[in-house]
């Protein structure tokens, strides 16, 4: 059975602005050649600190931004190969949830018309009655109610507001929702409610997430397999329990290091990688592995050859040498 998504050697590069006029024109890379897939009805979160290309990543999964190089294959159709009518038609099939549900809605529209935006530019046609039931349908799946469709993105609370934003996202009837920090911008007690309403709709329609978070416990909830990037790069990926509770690479130990636990005495002590190995910017990246100038654990080798992702077994891989 074909993955529902693949994502093969996907690179993103941005220009960024001249330092002089006849200068060349510099380039960052955000991704390094990542490699994902993800089966239908599943969940695949994606952890690491902050500019480590997660958001990058989600975008060119949901098609709204075009990498430099790599395929996004969607129920094996390539994204960016497709001319625009089909990858509009293809484009109901999957669809996003972003960090600020505040940001993500206009505050003149009310709620009806934002649900209703993918179904008037993705499909169309339906006459009044069927796209007011549709609104309602979409409404009550995230616990609304159809009267709320008259009401204005101001009137509703930080949880609700997200709640209609993934309203909006299920009005297609998607395959895939990519949630990019989706819960981030919440009160501790509203994103367990959010949370949960995310694996209730999983079970009910056989939703598949791609699931994008710096927050480790969120995504040891929602996802069954974890890609643990690392600028720009996957550098353990396999099912959440296992890299969670027995990482393999030194920046996923310290990750799992700096999470805070409620009860010190109950804490299980990390080891010395995982203890002087703190997440934080690169002092410097050369040829080899870009986590050597941060890693205790690094080698002459780690700093002479860089790492390829492979099989440790029980389904992990890590792109580590000493792993």
């Amino acid at each position: 059975m074909k993955p529902l998504l693949q994502v093969e050697g996907l690179v993103r590069d941005y220009r960024l602005p001249r330092r002089s006029l006849l200068g060349p024109t510099p380039r960052r890379r955000a991704l390094f050649g990542v490699d994902l897939e993800l089966a239908a009805g599943r969940s695949l979160g994606v952890v690491g600190e902050s500019g480590c290309g997660k958001s990058t990543l989600a975008r060119a999964v949901a098609a709204l931004e075009r990498p430099t190089q790599g395929r996004v294959r969607f129920k094996g159709q390539d994204l960016f190969a497709l001319r625009p009518p089909a990858l509009r038609l293809l484009r109901r099939h999957f669809q996003m949830v972003f960090q600020d549900p505040y940001g993500s809605l206009d505050p003149r529209y009310r709620v009806g018309r934002s649900v209703a935006e993918p179904l008037d530019a993705l499909e169309g046609g339906d006459g009044p009655a069927a796209r007011h039931e549709r609104i309602a349908e979409a409404l009550a799946a995230v616990g609304l109610k159809p009267a709320d469709a008259a009401k204005y993105p101001h009137e509703f609370s930080g949880g609700q507001r997200q709640r209609i934003a993934i309203a909006r996202a299920l009005i297609t009837h998607p395959e895939l929702i990519v949630a990019d920090e989706p819960v981030s911008a919440l009160d501790v007690s509203v994103q367990a409610q959010v949370l949960n309403l995310m694996l209730d709709l999983q079970d009910r329609l056989g939703l598949a997430y791609l699931f994008i978070s710096h927050d480790l416990s969120v995504v040891r909830t929602v996802a069954q397999e974890v890609a643990v990037m690392y600028l720009g790069r996957v550098v353990e990926q396999g099912p959440s329990q296992a890299v969670f509770a027995e990482p393999a690479h030194p920046y996923t130990r310290a990750l799992v290091a700096a999470v805070p636990q409620p009860d010190p005495a109950r804490r299980r002590r990390p080891g010395k990688a995982a203890r002087e190995a703190r997440p934080g910017g690169p002092a410097s990246i050369g040829a080899g592995c870009p986590y050597a100038a941060r890693c205790p654990l690094a080698e002459a080798r780690c700093r002479e050859e860089p790492p390829l992702l492979r099989p440790i077994g029980d389904g992990r891989q890590a792109a580590c040498h000493l792993a």
